[in-house]
């Protein structure tokens, strides 16, 4: 297991949530995709969950807030920061849009949800005594994220003067592709892509021991498959969605190279 201790380096993508309309039915569906189990809801914080891999936490799971308008159901990725609030004035200044303000969730941490540039839709965490998942990596967790941004020269530079992000081009023929990395954490950190199909959007891909299995998972409980298992340099991996529609990906990775 990949057991992370402690805060992730700011830019890292350090958490996944998803706020859900029929909170039961989509914890029935994600413990039979990815075997999650579940904390119990906390009044406090409306009813909002975590999911644990092997007694860790890996994501979190709410019902909509009382009185909240129906909006579809997406996964927020979430990205480190040692200060929200002027993570907040540096995405602002570089061309990005604040949706809910930095806010203080009790001792757990500080957040906020933003869009970029190009309008995905990110958050940033700021670590209280919830620092963000401690498991990565391994079945049932996230094991990547990525931004598919509408114009892909300036969502990179609005992640780099945000957050500092160097990148390694990945483009061919086609398709616009990065990995990016984080001054001073884990390398690489995440993706970045050109998306020209659909609105942008950060992604979110867990692992899974055995994608079509997995696929067949989904099927079996709900959930609709979007793009079939297919094989390249990293994996095997397939893109789903959960019964709400949300989408995500399941990938059973290959083994890294020395």
């Amino acid at each position: 297991m990949s057991i992370h201790e402690g805060s992730w380096a700011p830019g890292t993508p350090c958490w996944v949530d998803i706020s859900v309309p029929d909170l039961a039915r989509s914890q029935a569906f994600y413990r039979a995709v990815l075997g999650w189990e579940f904390t119990e809801g906390a009044e406090e914080f409306g009813g909002y969950t975590t999911a644990l891999v092997n007694g860790r936490g890996a994501a979190g799971m709410s019902p909509p807030m009382p009185g909240a308008e129906p909006v579809p159901a997406f996964w927020t990725v979430y990205l480190a920061t040692t200060d929200s609030a002027a993570t907040e004035a540096a995405i602002t200044a570089a061309g990005g849009r604040v949706m809910f303000p930095t806010m203080t969730i009790g001792d757990l941490g500080a957040m906020g949800v933003y869009t970029d540039p190009t309008g995905a839709v990110f958050g940033t965490w700021q670590s209280g005594q919830h620092t963000g998942y401690d498991v990565a990596n391994e079945p049932g967790a996230v094991t990547w994220c990525e931004a598919m941004v509408g114009d892909f020269e300036a969502g990179k530079a609005f992640y780099t003067e945000v957050f500092g992000y160097t990148y390694t081009d990945m483009s061919a023929e086609g398709m616009a592709y990065a990995m990016f990395s984080v001054p001073e954490g884990e390398q690489p950190a995440g993706g970045i892509g050109h998306e020209t199909g659909r609105p942008p959007y950060w992604s979110v891909t867990f692992e899974v021991d055995g994608t079509d299995a997995a696929v067949q998972r989904v099927r079996d409980n709900g959930g609709t498959v979007i793009a079939e298992p297919f094989d390249f340099e990293y994996g095997r991996i397939a893109i789903v969605a959960g019964p709400d529609g949300e989408p995500f990906g399941v990938i059973t990775s290959a083994p890294m190279p020395a």
